[in-house]
């Protein structure tokens, strides 16, 4: 928690649980984007994840994504900018 508030990440990571990671590491890039489109004081506007899962088997690209993103919920349209590198065990 920040200042009482509930983190992005630890949200993330929650969220993301459902898909079993094997690994899962969740970093907030916000900072080098200072002064660029979406970035606001306080961070938590850019977020990179990279993740392992034996549900991403099979799945292409976009499915991976789509999985992801529909783990996340309403936390995608509250941060500007989401990098994926996705992987199965």
């Amino acid at each position: 928690m920040k200042g009482g508030k509930r983190m992005i990440a630890d949200e993330m990571r929650e969220r993301l649980a459902e898909l079993q990671p094997s690994r899962l590491e969740i970093i907030d890039e916000s900072e080098s984007h200072r002064g660029h489109g979406g970035w606001r004081e306080g961070g938590e506007t850019h977020f990179r994840i990279r993740m392992a899962s034996a549900r991403f088997a099979g799945l292409g690209h976009v499915a991976r994504h789509r999985l992801v993103h529909a783990a996340l919920g309403d936390i995608v349209p509250r941060i500007h900018a989401l990098a994926l590198e996705l992987a199965e065990n």
